[in-house]
């Protein structure tokens, strides 16, 4: 049996793509706010309850640290799957852009979490006992000590769970999330156009590649602060 490939017809594709690369920044763009300043509380928290840190509390860090455990190693496909009766409850409905955005994000929160957590494990605690020395408040060392302190760092592991949130919305496709994933889905990989799943690619890895020039070039310049 023979498959016959065709050329990929842009005169009719061409909306559709530009529709998919900006569903795909919306997807995006959102999760890594939400999914983002999530990630960053949870983080703060682990890293603050945990044993010496200024809001010791052995049950917090319990909690958190098993959640996360828990959450991050589960593939995104199948925990779009386990987490459907939750989006159900909240978003209204399993499938769509709605739909996936919301996995993304809980998704995103704990792997940022993690990642946030080890970065800030970095700072030298003697900043931070100088900090509490000086009679400041939990909030105000987290505001003026920790975060600055490790705000380099920071940078560089948000761009790392940006390109990873890429490949969470390309995934989404299967749950008809729109984007790019969706478009390659669809229009290249069940049609036997692979001119369409290419152009796809093309474009997510140029979305991936800005992103990691623009993380790399903030850092540094946070860094020679």
């Amino acid at each position: 049996m023979t498959t016959t490939h065709l050329a990929a017809d842009w005169n009719r594709l061409g909306g559709t793509f530009v529709d998919a690369i900006g569903d795909t920044l919306v997807m995006v763009s959102l999760t890594m706010i939400f999914g983002g300043i999530g990630g960053l509380l949870i983080g703060l928290l682990l890293y603050t309850s945990r044993a010496g840190g200024i809001l010791q509390s052995k049950p917090i860090y319990w909690v958190l640290n098993v959640l996360v455990n828990f959450v991050r190693p589960i593939p995104f496909i199948i925990l779009i799957a386990m987490l459907a009766p939750v989006t159900l409850q909240f978003i209204g409905t399993t499938i769509g852009r709605s739909a996936a955005i919301f996995v993304m994000c809980i998704a995103a929160a704990f792997a940022v979490a993690r990642i946030v957590e080890q970065n800030l494990v970095a700072i030298d605690p003697g900043v931070i006992e100088a900090a509490r020395a000086m009679g400041a408040s939990p909030w105000r060392i987290i505001r003026t000590v920790i975060i600055p302190e490790a705000l380099g760092p920071l940078v560089l592991g948000y761009t790392f769970i940006f390109i990873a949130v890429v490949d969470m919305s390309a995934m989404a496709g299967y749950i008809g999330g729109g984007g790019l994933g969706d478009f390659a889905i669809v229009y290249g990989y069940r049609a036997y156009d692979y001119e369409v799943t290419y152009a796809a690619v093309i474009v997510i890895v140029i979305i991936v590649q800005l992103a990691q020039l623009f993380g790399n070039w903030l850092s540094r310049r946070i860094m020679r602060r």
